[in-house]
């Protein structure tokens, strides 16, 4: 990556976001929260330079920097990658750390968090703007759609399939050739044996739903 980023957030996964970068020796520019308290502070000598709808920083993605969403929130982090196509034409990079192993055979999208030690298998599919946390394990042939998170540690077995949405909790075990649905939540240390439905709630092992 030949130009500096500048991150979109500087909280939550803001902070792991900008050792990525320093990890991959790709320069980090500064960051942009709507947090107004945050404006003028640091996170590792590196400046919260304003809000993320600054148009002054927003006109150099694109141009002279790349931009990466920072945000844990699904509908927040929606509505800057929205804004960041409609107003500067651009995707947001994706983070992935040195210490991260992916397949060559595997397909990354746009967008996505990869922390250290996440690995991803042959003929995995990634789609765009994910969550990985460190140590996650996806393994061959499975499937994770748009802005799904997925925590430290969880691993997501052979050809199951994540839809869109869905939050898979630390240390989560997803049997092969499970699906889990859009927008779905799987608390930690679940094991996940059948499918789970659209919008449902599970945990426990066997992980059951949760009314």
């Amino acid at each position: 990556m030949d130009k500096p980023v500048i991150i979109l957030g500087a909280k939550g996964i803001a902070h792991p976001a900008l050792e990525i970068f320093n990890s991959n020796q790709v320069i980090v520019y500064g960051f942009l929260d709507e947090d107004q308290s945050l404006h003028g502070t640091e996170i590792n000598e590196v400046s919260v330079l304003g809000s993320t709808e600054d148009e002054g920083f927003l006109k150099l993605i694109g141009k002279k920097t790349e931009a990466f969403v920072a945000v844990d929130d699904v509908k927040y982090r929606k509505f800057l990658v929205e804004m960041l196509l409609e107003v500067r034409k651009v995707q947001p990079v994706n983070a992935i750390h040195g210490r991260a192993y992916v397949s060559t055979d595997a397909f990354i999208g746009h967008g996505n968090f990869i922390n250290a030690n996440v690995a991803i298998g042959a003929g995995a599919k990634v789609g765009s703007h994910c969550i990985f946390h460190t140590g996650a394990v996806i393994d061959h042939k499975a499937e994770i759609g748009d802005f799904v998170q997925i925590g430290a540690g969880s691993i997501v077995n052979a050809e199951a399939k994540i839809e869109e949405g869905a939050f898979i909790g630390s240390g989560v075990t997803i049997v092969g050739g499970v699906t889990i649905g859009k927008g779905a939540r799987v608390g930690a240390g679940s094991v996940v044996i059948a499918t789970v439905g659209k919008n449902e709630t599970v945990f426990g092992n066997p992980a059951a739903k949760i009314k």
